[in-house]
């Protein structure tokens, strides 16, 4: 029981950064942009949200931990935003091609982090020193009473507040695209934009909007992984292939973001399943690794067989939109 709950627990842990990227690029997809740098982003938010917490503790004698949270994750929400802004200007003004934006995106992204990662570290005393004890220590706090409760308390209650916005993230953006009016427009672009446009919906306008919010969402997951599941350290290159965990699980949950939830914790757990089998070698341990790719593929392949329109992408994804040739 005990090795269950382990599992079930670092499971959760490893699937909120995925759940935040897959959030936000859900978000971004339902106005028919594909923002494939949101890998990178989620590095530049967490490295600049690390930054923010380490200047603010090593400039103040005795830090504050709320103000750090505060500091960290504004900062945060600001650089993904950039990135998001970037993208859509080249995108949606410029007309560039969304892969190839979103590809450069990520290996800017990514080398942003590591850049700045090992800089810090220097300057913290050595590689691996980077420590914003203070700051992570607010991140991680659980809620008080609740997770004494035994079982209960470490299984449900014993997360930082982060992880519950995850999940509070996931379901509004659910009932928006849902219930709402501007969701609904939102998603008459992301099918045809044209047909939005002549309706008098400004399609440049929520495309911005959306896939600026869309990268903000992710950086979120950058931001938690850092000072949540790391407790305010950074590593290079230590975010793995989470942000393409998080470009798969958009597909896995038929993008619906309630459905990521689940997703999310069931990605989380395969990540790290080759840890709990016993006898595996290095071979079979990338395999394992492999498994949250190939459920994608396989739920993939199904949801295109049967052929409903709600379980499909939006049909416009990843093609630019030309008013003058509406």
């Amino acid at each position: 029981m005990s090795l269950l709950l382990t599992f079930i627990q670092n499971a959760i842990g490893q699937g909120i950064s995925i759940l935040f990227g897959a959030s936000g690029e859900i978000l971004t997809e339902k106005s028919g942009n594909l923002n494939l740098g949101i890998p990178g982003i989620m590095y530049m938010g967490g490295i600049s949200g690390l930054m923010g917490a380490f200047f603010y503790e090593k400039a103040i004698k005795n830090p504050n931990a709320f103000v750090g949270l505060l500091i960290s994750l504004v900062i945060t929400l600001l650089a993904s935003a950039l990135g998001g802004l970037i993208y859509s200007i080249l995108t949606i003004t410029l007309r560039a091609n969304q892969n190839v934006v979103g590809l450069a995106l990520t290996t800017f992204g990514v080398g942003f982090g590591n850049f700045f990662g090992g800089s810090i570290s220097k300057l913290a005393g050595g590689v691996g020193q980077i420590s914003v004890k203070t700051t992570a220590a607010a991140y991680r706090a659980s809620i008080p009473g609740l997770s004494d409760i035994p079982v209960i308390g470490d299984l449900l209650f014993s997360y930082g507040f982060l992880t519950y916005l995850s999940v509070i993230l996931a379901v509004l953006l659910t009932y928006f695209l849902r219930n709402t009016r501007k969701g609904l427009n939102l998603r008459a672009i992301g099918e045809d934009p044209g047909a939005a446009d002549a309706a008098g919906i400004n399609v440049s306008k929520y495309k911005y909007i959306s896939t600026v919010s869309g990268a903000a969402i992710a950086g979120l997951g950058g931001l938690y992984f850092v000072m949540e599941y790391l407790g305010g350290t950074w590593n290079n290159n230590g975010f793995g292939d989470r942000g393409w965990l998080a470009i798969a699980l958009v597909i896995l949950a038929l993008w619906k973001p309630v459905n990521a939830i689940w997703g999310s914790f069931l990605f989380g757990g395969l990540y790290i399943l080759y840890i709990y089998l016993p006898g595996l070698t290095r071979a079979t341990q990338e395999l394992c690794k492999m498994l949250p790719y190939v459920v994608t593929i396989i739920v993939l392949i199904l949801s295109s067989k049967r052929n409903k329109l709600e379980n499909q992408p939006p049909a416009s994804l990843g093609e630019a939109y030309f008013r003058e040739e509406r």
